[in-house]
């Protein structure tokens, strides 16, 4: 009797402990990583995010920069972190759905060592061409990469990139062929698309809006499967006679894997009154960024989504990285 008093004490402490978290939570500061170096598209949202979370949560919200390996150091120490709340981590392609694929080994299993949070924002990767280009349209530069098989070359920020993956993609689901040309970065290879050296690439929208704007190159089209609230007027690649085309450069905030749901429940209903806010909307989409602000699950949805494709994409190509 007294062993039987005692479980269900223990069992009614237990019970009570997630009201508890989340009453008190957070009761310190949080760590946000973000697993590549400041001033990029990841910092810039993540610093958004810490600054417009701080006074909903009652604690400062600290940006942790932990770069390196593809932004997979910065993940394993997101994935190593307690789960209590006070680790998050801004999610990304590369460390969670390319490099996985990609490389022989990574110190975490994307789809089971992390809680997702919310799918943070959206900005398409694009079909975009040199002016001089004869194709004017997604459907003319097909045939005409059709009528030169292999001679039309396209860069990108390096081999196992959205960039190659979405390029890839498209060649796949067109049947044409392209000459990949690799850059250690994008911005070089978006140097020699203007230049004329390149004859397309496959990049993000914030990357090479100033480029279309200015009409030193065409964009033919958005990857995305609905078209962008960032740039309406322009047809998604499936509108253009290819279906089932899909890339983007999509932002999300996880946490460690087991991280109590209350603590996930409270970060998403925080987080997306921020991002689904008109001043949210507005500010982010001044960095390039179209916000989303989903459900945990519809992130976790995402994530497979993209697992799965870039996954099918490696294996179909070949693409390693080590």
């Amino acid at each position: 009797m007294k062993k039987l008093v005692i479980a269900s004490a223990v069992a009614a402490l237990t019970a009570a402990w997630p009201a508890a978290q989340a009453q008190t939570y957070p009761s310190k500061p949080i760590r946000f990583v973000v697993p590549f170096a400041p001033g990029g598209s990841t910092d810039l949202l993540a610093r958004f995010l810490a600054q417009q979370l701080a006074t909903p949560l009652g604690q400062g919200v600290v940006v942790d920069n932990r770069a390196g390996a593809g932004g997979v150091v910065g993940a394993e120490i997101a994935a190593r972190a307690p789960a209590d709340g006070y680790t998050i981590v801004l999610g990304s392609a590369g460390p969670l759905t390319i490099n996985p694929n990609v490389r022989d080994k990574t110190p975490y299993d994307t789809l089971r060592d992390f809680e997702p949070i919310t799918l943070a924002t959206i900005s398409p990767f694009t079909l975009v061409v040199h002016p001089a280009s004869p194709a004017k349209t997604v459907k003319e530069l097909i045939a005409l990469a059709r009528a030169k098989p292999g001679e039309l070359n396209f860069g990108s920020a390096g081999n196992g990139s959205v960039g190659h993956f979405s390029t890839e993609q498209f060649m796949a689901l067109t049947g044409i062929k392209l000459v990949h040309v690799p850059y250690k970065g994008a911005g070089p290879a978006v140097t020699d698309l203007l230049g004329g050296r390149l004859n397309l690439m496959f990049e993000n929208l914030p990357t090479i809006q100033p480029h279309v704007r200015s009409g030193k190159l065409r964009l033919l089209a958005v990857g995305t499967k609905q078209r962008s609230a960032l740039a309406p007027e322009f047809p998604t690649i499936a509108e253009e006679g290819v279906p089932g085309y899909d890339s983007a450069t999509v932002f999300g905030v996880l946490a460690p894997a087991k991280t109590p749901a209350v603590i996930i429940t409270r970060l998403n209903r925080e987080m997306v009154k921020i991002l689904q806010s008109a001043d949210g909307k507005s500010a982010l989409a001044a960095r390039g960024l179209e916000a989303v602000g989903s459900t945990p699950q519809d992130y976790r949805a995402q994530i497979k989504d993209e697992y799965t494709r870039y996954g099918r994409i490696a294996k179909a190509v070949g693409i390693r990285l080590d």
